[in-house]
């Protein structure tokens, strides 16, 4: 890999969370490639469309978001990332989250995105008693997850954009 090439790459991470901390989702997705696969904690398979969504989603609803990032390092046709997003959930409760994220670049795209989080912390902080006590089982992170992919289904059929066509 060339020193451009792994400029070029360090800039898009950079890119994508500067658009990130604006809420701006196009700015997000014109830094994935067309087949990006992403995946994290809650949204466990994304590819496409479908993560290029789920960015958008997020930004539109965000309304309190904010996102900080750090910590960015390009090893050939890698990367990584630190962020931490703080927000308030749909349950009215104050979330800051702390995520790892890599990177694999293809076509000087992000081709993967994987984000890693504590889902258990999250849980405590989005819903409160329910997740301390119980957000670390299978059944209450199995819910977490469904929720969270019906909304993104939900949205998908109001942004045809989406769609596939």
């Amino acid at each position: 890999m060339t020193e451009q090439s792994a400029a070029h790459h360090h800039h898009l991470i950079h890119a994508f969370y500067t658009a990130f901390q604006h809420r701006d989702h196009a700015g997000m997705i014109a830094c994935y490639h067309p087949d990006i696969h992403f995946a994290d904690p809650v949204f466990t398979d994304l590819h496409g469309r479908q993560a290029k969504a789920m960015w958008h989603m997020l930004c539109e609803r965000g309304q309190d978001l904010q996102v900080t990032f750090d910590g960015v390092q390009v090893n050939g046709r890698s990367g990584q990332a630190n962020w931490q997003a703080t927000y308030t959930f749909s349950t009215g409760r104050r979330v800051h989250n702390i995520i790892a994220a890599t990177f694999q670049f293809q076509d000087d795209l992000i081709i993967q995105h994987h984000d890693h989080f504590s889902p258990w912390r999250w849980t405590r902080m989005a819903l409160g008693p329910t997740g301390l006590f119980f957000g670390w089982s299978p059944p209450v992170q199995k819910k977490v997850r469904a929720t969270a992919v019906s909304s993104l289904h939900k949205f998908i059929t109001q942004h045809p954009e989406y769609q596939p066509g």
